[in-house]
């Protein structure tokens, strides 16, 4: 078995939290004293860690200032949004709420499934901000209302949802995964502070329960140029 060098090890954990987007561009990283101290290790392998970040365009080292993260491209794994304990947590920053109302299904900005058209629908949009107030993406949530008639009453602006109907007892069985490429209208662009007809990539998620019924249908339009996205699966060595 091969045994990854520390020094690895260390600048993989900071490499992954820069790309999921947890230290964002400007976030001054530890010193390499502070790095020393907390992994236990040389100096001279907490500078190695740094510069190695340096390199490889992840981080602006400066004399005499500090060692800064880069501009660098979220990097999201798709599975993270159909994997139950990853769509739990959400993202870092915060949500903007845009608007919420509760209204017919035949009237919700998204199909819930499966929903008649007089049934009640719980609405919310949300622009999701990161922690420099930067514009993410826009949210769009379509909940069966019958199953979270107090959403509206809840902290709208830190509510993740798939907690929150797990909390209350729905037995959510599946979460599908949908993706589409758009261009954005002019509403979006406005909200993401992009340009209208910019190429765009549209998660669309629904949650189900076990007799196959949708309880949630919520889209994600995600700001142009801020995320690259991909699939990596385990490889079996059996």
């Amino acid at each position: 078995m091969v045994t990854v060098p520390l020094y690895v090890r260390i600048r993989r954990e900071i490499e992954t939290r820069i790309r999921a987007g947890d230290l964002p561009r400007g976030t001054r990283l530890p010193t390499e004293l502070d790095l020393s101290a907390r992994y236990g290790v040389s100096r001279a392998t907490a500078q190695r860690v740094l510069n190695d970040l340096a390199d490889a365009g992840l981080a602006v080292r400066r004399r005499r200032h500090g060692t800064f993260v880069a501009d660098v491209t979220r990097q999201i794994n798709l599975l993270n949004f159909v994997t139950p304990t990853t769509a739990a947590q959400g993202v870092p920053g915060r949500h903007e709420v845009v608007s919420a109302r509760i209204v017919r299904a035949a009237d919700a900005l998204l199909d819930l499934p499966g929903a008649a058209p007089d049934t009640a629908v719980v609405e919310l949009v949300r622009r999701k901000l990161d922690v420099r107030e930067v514009p993410q993406s826009v949210e769009r949530h379509v909940v069966l209302f019958a199953v979270a008639p107090d959403l509206l009453d809840e902290n709208l602006e830190d509510l993740v949802t798939l907690p929150y109907l797990q909390g209350r007892g729905v037995p959510v069985d599946s979460i599908r995964l949908y993706l589409d490429p758009v261009v954005l209208d002019e509403r979006d662009a406005a909200l993401l502070g992009s340009e209208v007809g910019t190429p765009a990539l549209l998660r669309r998620r629904e949650l189900r329960v076990g007799d196959g019924s949708t309880v949630e249908a919520v889209t994600t339009l995600v700001r142009p140029g801020t995320a690259e996205f991909f699939l990596e699966l385990p490889v079996s060595t059996a």
